[in-house]
């Protein structure tokens, strides 16, 4: 049911990024992703009209699209499905990466791209504009997110959002009797409050994007390296982050992708604190765990999902209605309560959630301006040169493996 269920090996990912590299002299830029920062050129936007298509296939993270066959009471295809006539299929990806080879391969519609996805798609001219005219309910989108920079280029927008979370601090309560403060407690060897360390009890992110929450961590810890923004770093800094993650490697007890594998390592295993999302912190506590989430004093990164139109869909005009049904304040504070995130329309914090629980306030929506929401790195940024994601992926798989 979560984001991760089915994973794909990241070293794929890192063969396909140097591949990609090896094709053009120069570029180092990930697969899918041309050097040019510019969006390649896509169709236009085609016009409002024309008979709807009789369905529409859709690339969703595992649990974003529910029919109610795991509990009935979150189901919010088969009413769209009846008002539309549009079977809704479903593709689950694990990962962005996925995501972006999926999209590559055509033959989908839709696709719930993460900020870390949603550029590469824009740069490689997977996805196309969309004429927002024809989804009405995009005027009721948090203004926080409209224009937001991982799905609006050159003042065009590549899709409306989805749903978003923070990813949080998941801890012990019966080892941490207080919240942890800081993002230390998973980087940096110590004792906890139990007096034991936490070398073997902490966990990471096995994914490359994860680079970015140890720089995060060092724009707090070393201000003198002056990193404004996690995921443009300059050399000096990459290097930094680097060796931040590397000594990270000795303490932990697993890279985790796996919601299941998580929970089951704090119930059974001994872990304490990983970074985490909001879905495992919830099943945790419903289990009655001893479980707590916190942002620590440095913020977090988090994610910021984007339904996104293929540029070759076939399915245009089920589509868009996919897209302004998705905008629906029952549906969000549905997926909200179900998955663990945030919804995207203010209106549906003042919706009742299908089990009655504050979405809205357990998911952190009052969190956003503490979240540095994920985007794919490019060379080329405000600072100057950065270190792009094809390297992040090399980098970090290494460190990974030793």
């Amino acid at each position: 049911m979560t984001r991760s269920m089915v994973f794909i090996p990241i070293l794929l990912a890192a063969t396909a990024a140097c591949k990609e590299s090896s094709k053009s002299p120069g570029s180092t830029a990930p697969a899918g992703t041309p050097a040019s920062t510019e969006p390649a050129k896509t169709p236009e936007t085609p016009a409002a009209g024309g008979d709807l298509e009789g369905q529409v296939s859709i690339i969703a993270w595992p649990g974003y699209i529910e029919r109610g066959e795991t509990d009935k009471a979150y189901d919010w295809v088969t009413q769209f499905e009846k008002d539309t006539g549009c079977k809704v299929n479903v593709k689950t990806a694990a990962t962005s990466d996925e995501m972006v080879a999926l999209m590559n391969q055509g033959g989908h519609d839709l696709v719930t791209a993460s900020g870390d996805a949603s550029l590469r798609l824009i740069q490689g001219g997977k996805v196309q504009p969309v004429d927002l005219a024809r989804i009405p309910s995009f005027q009721g989108v948090d203004d926080r997110l409209k224009n937001a920079p991982w799905y609006t280029v050159e003042g065009k927008a590549y899709g409306v959002p989805y749903q978003w979370g923070p990813n949080v601090l998941m801890y012990n309560t019966k080892v941490f009797k207080e919240a942890p403060t800081s993002w230390a407690v998973v980087f940096e060897e110590q004792k906890l409050g139990d007096g034991k360390s936490n070398k073997g009890r902490v966990q990471a992110y096995d994914g490359p994007i994860y680079v970015a929450d140890a720089a995060l961590y060092l724009m707090k810890k070393r201000p003198e390296l002056g990193i404004t923004d996690p995921y443009e770093l300059n050399e000096e800094q990459y290097k930094a982050t680097l060796e931040v993650l590397s000594n990270q490697r000795k303490l932990t007890h697993r890279y985790w992708h796996d919601a299941t594998v998580q929970m089951n390592d704090f119930k059974n295993d001994g872990v304490v604190a990983s970074s985490s999302w909001g879905y495992m912190v919830n099943a945790l506590i419903a289990e009655k765990q001893p479980i707590a989430s916190t942002i620590p004093a440095e913020g977090s990164t988090g994610w910021a999902d984007t339904t996104m139109l293929h540029s070759e869909a076939k399915n245009v005009n089920c589509a868009y209605k996919w897209m302004e049904w998705s905008l629906d304040p029952k549906l969000q504070i549905s997926l909200s309560e179900w998955f663990g995130s945030a919804p995207v329309v203010p209106a549906a914090c003042k919706e009742k959630a299908p089990k009655g629980t504050d979405a809205c306030k357990i998911n952190g929506f009052d969190r956003f301006d503490k979240v540095h929401f994920w985007r794919t790195p490019t060379s080329e940024c405000k600072a100057g040169n950065c270190i792009p994601y094809s390297r992040w992926v090399t980098d970090y798989v290494a460190i990974m493996g030793r």
